[in-house]
């Protein structure tokens, strides 16, 4: 796997992604929980196809900024790049995008691992 991977994933803002349903907020606004779920799962996505069979990928980090709020009804755009391959370690910068254009940006970090090492690691706790 090398750097220069993209995804790109759009979903509509439905009130279950409201800031109100969700609990991070009290408005019917597009919650900044599930804008991180949507960076993470467009970048989780764009490196399925080059993981080894029994792969996955886990997120570690999210450092990210919601700069402007979208309401309930529009649809939203991820746009992720891989820009860090360090063994493991995956480093991906997010971008997020309404009808108005962007409302939250930063930085992703997952790392690939062996899916049962890690399911029987979390059993054993």
């Amino acid at each position: 796997m090398e750097a220069g991977i993209k995804g790109k994933k759009t979903i509509r803002v439905t009130e279950e992604l409201s800031a109100k349903v969700i609990g991070s907020g009290s408005l019917e606004v597009f919650a900044t929980p599930a804008m991180i779920a949507l960076m993470e799962n467009t970048a989780s996505e764009s490196v399925a196809a080059f993981l080894e069979d029994g792969q996955g990928t886990v997120g570690t980090l999210v450092h990210v900024s919601h700069s402007s709020a979208t309401a309930v009804g529009e649809e939203v755009t991820c746009e992720t790049v891989l820009t860090e391959v360090d063994r493991k370690r995956l480093v991906f910068t997010g971008k997020v995008y309404d009808k108005a254009g962007l409302i939250g940006e930063g930085t992703h970090e997952r790392f690939v691992i062996d899916n049962q090492r890690f399911m029987d690691k979390v059993r054993n706790k």
